[in-house]
């Protein structure tokens, strides 16, 4: 049964009945068919999450996430079911649930008093009572149940506000003066999606499983990690760097055990490079985490070791991987670590032993994330395939069989056929192996020819991979070919080939990108008139590239894009983005320069759109406005689309997602070559 909210709203109301009126144009391409997949069925679209499975293995936790239509906005239950997928039910509003030790209760994170999020107990007995156990300013996170179920440790913010002793004349009686100013001093001072973030440090806490005062177990002016407990309880173990200098320390990070008992806070390691996400063994003897040796490379792949408890004996297992374990976690005989990693566009189960190489478990052309196993070796996680959208598995990690105990867009998919999903291979310049994937319309005909989009996933350094993707497949309902790549900078395919940008990006990528345009062209089914790209973020940035260094593409959207290095890298959220040039701009601003679309903006003839968040700290919106303003000046057709709402990218909140989609389509088909042929070279300048 469908899960459904209160006040439901079983189809597109008000806002979003307007954005389908007033913004979507009739398909140029295709004509709208009842078994296709269609946008309003994305607001009747449910996610599941974070599957936990009970100490004894009977019954499996998860968070299921469903649309708030009215509210606009996602919104988070927490479920149920047995270990066979069966009495599948709705808990309680939340997220992050997690069991007890001894599986009598379970703590998890929902709106509660005075505001926000706070941490929750409930009891899994009959009468299944709930209650509020933190009543906290802030929103905590990374809940760690103590061995022994009595306390429970997280992290939250502790505020420190910048204030300087100044005397200002006294107010008249019934003034009303402008608000302080606030007074930035730190190197790293605001997130996106969060905003500021030099009001206070991370730190850590534990609070009573029956509720009380929390109580603050770490100190400074220095942020700190999720917990992990030792199996006795005697000490909790973290990531952070406790250091005069930390600020300006970049890739650094350390493993620090704080001893229960004497508040005593100790580092586990010390090398130079960044370690983190400490897991201790069921035996307390051993301490699993990631790191690699410091570099100033733009990519490399996360390295797994182990150490013993007090820090001694560090070493690497699973040596020669060349790829970033996920989701470590210990074998119930303390032999050896199970983890997810990502290879070439997919991700399937790995174990790690103390000694040898590390052995592949499964097999498949799937994305597959483990959550929790218990001691007996049966783990609960999600899985996706090309076809198949994310949900809840369960297998025995020693004869790994996926059992699917979730399918909660099958009635979204009901009597709906998708686009074929096609993995291609390509050689590209300097004889790289590139892959891709192609998604094509439903009832495709190889006969015909289709107008192709080429979408860029950001980063750079990301990868896209052959799982579901609801929006790829909607524009090849409306007769779209789309063709997603894994170019140069890319993860999942080994650290050199992730660094192989470095100081070049985004040329190098260009040549990949181009060179899949190219294979999928040769292919027969392609409309070379109807030529379309976009991307955001890294993929912004490559877009703006592209259509400054070739004029293949009919139309383009650049969205969220980087447009001029000089001004981007002190004015995003960080000052990461310094260490990707050979130099820093005063000393020598020529590299910035070079690898600016900016400075190519005088080849540009391609209508470009723009689309980009007001919110956005990580790619802000004056990196748009230098594009748009420079295009106009230009005489170029562009439109510049400020979305309301919206950091980092343009489709969190879900009416968003919808204008994505819609504004991307109309603007192609504004420019599309319905009649005489488009003459064009496509070459690169």
């Amino acid at each position: 049964m469908r899960h459904v909210p209160i006040n439901p709203v079983t189809r597109l109301v008000g806002l979003s009945v307007a954005l389908l009126v007033v913004f979507r144009s009739p398909p140029v391409f295709s004509q709208e068919r009842s078994d296709r997949l269609s946008l309003d069925l994305y607001l009747e679209w449910e996610q599941v999450q974070d599957p936990q499975v009970s100490p004894d293995g009977s019954q499996i936790l998860f968070a299921r996430r469903w649309i708030d239509k009215v509210n606009d906005r996602w919104e988070s239950s927490i479920w149920i079911m047995n270990a066979d997928g069966s009495r599948q039910r709705k808990l309680v509003n939340g997220s992050s649930p997690r069991w007890s030790p001894d599986g009598t209760r379970i703590a998890f994170l929902a709106e509660g008093e005075p505001r926000g999020s706070q941490i929750f107990v409930r009891w899994m007995d009959a009468e299944g009572a709930v209650t509020q156990i933190t009543r906290v300013e802030k929103s905590p996170g990374g809940l760690a149940w103590a061995p022994d179920g009595k306390s429970i440790a997280f992290t939250m913010l502790v505020p420190k506000e910048e204030r300087w002793s100044i005397r200002l004349p006294s107010r008249p009686e019934g003034a009303k003066w402008t608000a302080d100013p606030r007074i930035v001093t730190r190197l790293d001072y605001r997130q996106d999606r969060q905003g500021f973030t030099d009001d206070g440090y991370r730190h850590v806490f534990v609070v009573p499983a029956t509720g009380g005062t929390p109580r603050q177990l770490t100190d400074g002016d220095w942020n700190h990690g999720d917990p992990a407990w030792t199996p006795d309880g005697a000490r909790i173990l973290f990531s952070g760097l406790r250091t005069d200098d930390a600020e300006y320390a970049w890739r650094e990070s350390e493993v620090y055990q704080f001893t229960v008992a004497t508040g005593e806070i100790l580092p586990l390691t010390t090398r130079k490079g960044p370690d983190g996400n400490p897991t201790v063994s069921p035996d307390g003897r051993l301490v699993a985490y990631t790191g690699y040796d410091w570099t100033d490379d733009t990519y490399i792949a996360n390295r797994l070791y182990v150490m013993s408890a007090d820090g001694s004996a560090p070493r690497e297992i699973a040596a020669g991987l060349d790829r970033s374990p996920q989701s470590v976690t210990w074998a119930p005989d303390n032999s050896g670590v199970y983890f997810t990693a990502e290879d070439q566009g997919y991700a399937n189960l790995y174990f790690a032993p103390l000694a040898g190489p590390a052995r592949k478990l499964t097999e498949g052309k799937h994305m597959l994330g483990l959550s929790s196993m218990t001691t007996r070796g049966i783990a609960a996680g999600t899985l996706a395939a090309a076809h198949e959208p994310g949900d809840i598995v369960s297998f025995d990690v020693k004869r790994p069989q996926f059992a699917r105990l979730t399918d909660v867009n099958a009635d979204v998919l009901a009597g709906k056929t998708l686009g074929a999903v096609e993995e291609i291979w390509y050689t590209s310049a300097d004889n790289y192996r590139i892959q891709g994937w192609v998604v094509k319309p439903p009832d495709f005909d190889a006969s015909r020819k289709y107008p192709l989009i080429l979408t860029i996933h950001g980063g750079p350094h990301g990868m896209y991979n052959g799982a579901f993707n609801f929006s790829w497949q909607e524009h090849a309902a409306n007769g779209y070919v789309v063709l997603y790549t894994n170019p140069r900078g890319s993860t999942g395919y080994g650290s050199a080939f992730g660094n192989a940008i470095k100081y070049a990006y985004p040329s190098k990528d260009f040549d990949d990108l181009m060179a899949g345009v190219d294979e999928v062209i040769r292919r027969g089914y392609v409309d070379e008139r109807n030529l379309f790209v976009y991307g955001c973020s890294g993929g912004g940035v490559l877009t703006a590239w592209i259509v400054g260094h070739t004029n293949r593409f009919t139309a383009a959207s650049s969205n969220c894009p980087v447009i001029n290095w000089l001004s981007f890298v002190g004015t995003t959220d960080g000052p990461s983005w310094y260490r990707n040039f050979a130099k820093l701009p005063w000393d020598d601003p020529s590299e910035h320069l070079r690898r600016s679309p900016l400075m190519y903006v005088g080849n540009v003839t391609t209508p470009t759109m723009l689309m980009t968040g007001e919110l956005d700290l990580r790619t802000p919106i004056p990196q748009t406005e230098e594009f748009y303003e420079a295009l106009k000046v230009r005489k170029v057709p562009t439109a510049m689309v400020r979305f309301k709402d919206e950091w980092h990218g343009t489709t969190s909140k879900p009416s968003n997602f919808l204008r994505t989609q819609l504004y991307l389509r109309s603007w192609f088909e504004r420019w599309a070559k319905k009649d005489q042929p488009r003459v064009s070279s496509g070459e690169s300048r």
